[in-house]
């Protein structure tokens, strides 16, 4: 796996300040994506152990609530492989930061089992995460006043809730 960025503080992308990391690959090529370099899986550099390092090293700070993953997508089976390890790493060493991840694909379609991206390493991903904001960026829904989303179609889901339910529960609404 490749990595376009990695932001050792950040308030854009989840609540408090995060280390966020942008992954590289995806195949959803929203219209308008803010970062559509992200869409190649060799963008970058290799998700290597120095990067896993930095951001370990930038999580060790009592200020910084969490990571946050988005990109690209990290729900691209190729990033999922790599990144559930690496999740499971930090839950390990940090275990009151919360995660976050971003991602095109829809939660109940394409996520959960059956769905077109689910595969062998998604419900162990699903049950890392503490939210998870799904959906296409849509143009047309685009509305600069939403919280931690491009536009209107985008849901921002308590995973914990979700995955006890067996439902689809929002967080902040």
């Amino acid at each position: 796996m490749n990595y376009g960025k990695i932001k050792t503080y950040d308030i854009a992308n989840g609540e408090g300040v995060r280390v966020t990391l942008f992954v590289s690959g995806c195949r959803n090529h929203c219209f308008n994506c803010f970062q559509p370099q992200t869409w190649d899986f060799g963008y970058g550099q290799p998700f290597d152990q120095a990067a896993r390092d930095q951001i370990f090293q930038a999580l060790d700070h009592t200020y910084i609530q969490g990571l946050t993953l988005l990109g690209g997508d990290p729900f691209e089976p190729e990033n999922q492989a790599d990144l559930v390890p690496f999740l499971e790493e930090v839950k390990a060493r940090y275990p009151d930061k919360d995660i976050w991840a971003f991602t095109g694909y829809i939660l109940d379609q394409d996520l959960l089992d059956g769905g077109r991206l689910h595969g062998p390493w998604t419900d162990r991903f699903l049950s890392l995460l503490d939210i998870l904001v799904d959906g296409p960026f849509v143009q047309n829904l685009y509305d600069i006043s939403l919280k931690f989303r491009g536009s209107s179609n985008q849901r921002i889901i308590d995973m914990k809730q979700s995955l006890a339910s067996q439902d689809v529960i929002l967080y902040l609404e």
